[in-house]
């Protein structure tokens, strides 16, 4: 490759992933499914929250000794965490979906070579279709926002924990995406990419989950309290599950303190007290709040929580920055996997090299 042709690659890199993304987005935008696929998502949306909302009303009804409002807000924090949960599975399903066919259904329609063959890069290629295939998952995203402000009625929820949430959404998006993409390019038929895809995904989601399980289970039974506090398993096995994030992120919508919070504060090991005591790891102040200091251990007070909390946004940056560096990888190993020529290989060692007749290396 010439420097001129090295020169035009950057200029052709965003136009060629316009012209793939409109495309793209013109087969799918065109007809009536697009549209009643949107009303379909935003109806099973709305109609499980309104259940939701009803479970805990009922629920709500029976306990006389609680404030009014203190029950309005656990309505309402109730309904957030199960519509983030909602959406996240449907995204996992959604998003792989959409995207394990992209390069295989190219190859089974004998045009990738016919791209291949055009101006547009690789990248442009690859990036293109990703993007295309998700902003038709982000646009299903987006439609159910105004059903997710409807727990601003109720209380407890803050608009930077919607925020989170939403954000968690779209990086579940882009990660499992990629991973469609990658298995899309390195496959030729797209019912085995999207096979695989589920696979990966099933594996990221429940079987690295039940692996923390099962070490933890093990280690309970194998060592004492002060022990297992110390050894229990990496956080970071469960890194690629989004479920275990929007728990981190409905853990700050109860304010460190709750059922959500109980299990991250399981995951990573940051208990606010142990055998009775206080937690022996050592407390970091949270937003406007302090730490105090009892026999050597210490809680973290959040003054806008109003009691005992847990460090919030510990453990959901990590996941999302995780899945984030995932995707890159995927989408560079699709690019790879599809540019038909210069792949990338690893340069052999020196001492490797074997030296050619007449001392040339």
């Amino acid at each position: 490759m010439n420097v001129a042709v090295r020169s035009r690659l950057p200029r052709l890199a965003m136009p060629g992933v316009a012209a793939i993304g409109v495309k793209e987005l013109r087969g799918r935008m065109r007809g009536r499914r697009a549209f009643i696929s949107v009303t379909v998502y935003v109806l099973i949306v709305a109609g499980f929250t309104w259940m939701v909302g009803r479970i805990l009303e009922d629920s709500a009804r029976q306990q006389f000794a609680f404030d009014p409002t203190y029950q309005s807000a656990s309505i309402g924090r109730g309904i957030f965490a199960a519509l983030m949960f909602l959406q996240t599975l449907m995204i996992a399903i959604l998003a792989p979906a959409s995207t394990a066919g992209t390069i295989s259904g190219e190859r089974e329609r004998q045009t990738l070579d016919l791209l291949a063959v055009t101006p547009i890069s690789s990248v442009a290629i690859v990036v293109g279709k990703l993007l295309s295939a998700l902003t038709w998952v982000f646009v299903l995203i987006t439609a159910s926002i105004p059903v997710a402000a409807l727990v601003f009625v109720y209380g407890g929820v803050a608009p930077d924990d919607l925020v989170r949430g939403y954000l968690m959404l779209f990086v579940t998006a882009i990660a499992f995406g990629a991973l469609g993409v990658f298995f899309s390019a390195l496959l030729r038929r797209s019912g085995a990419a999207t096979g695989l895809t589920f696979v990966g995904v099933l594996i990221a989601t429940v079987g690295l989950t039940f692996v923390w399980v099962f070490f933890r289970a093990t280690e309970a039974n194998n060592l004492d309290a002060n022990t297992l506090a110390r050894n229990r398993p990496a956080e970071a096995l469960l890194y690629l599950n989004p479920f275990v994030a929007q728990a981190d992120v409905a853990c700050g919508a109860e304010g460190g303190t709750g059922s959500w919070c109980s299990i991250i504060a399981e995951v990573t090991g940051n208990t606010l007290f142990n055998q009775g005591g206080f937690a022996p790891a050592p407390a970091v102040p949270i937003g406007k709040g302090g730490v105090i200091v009892n026999g050597g251990g210490a809680v973290v007070v959040d003054d806008v929580a109003g009691g005992f909390g847990l460090q919030r946004d510990r453990y959901w940056p990590r996941s999302a920055l995780t899945l984030v560096l995932l995707s890159i990888a995927f989408t560079a190993a699709a690019v790879q996997l599809v540019t038909p020529t210069r792949r990338w290989r690893p340069a052999r060692p020196s001492f490797l090299r074997r030296s050619r007749p007449g001392g040339a290396a």
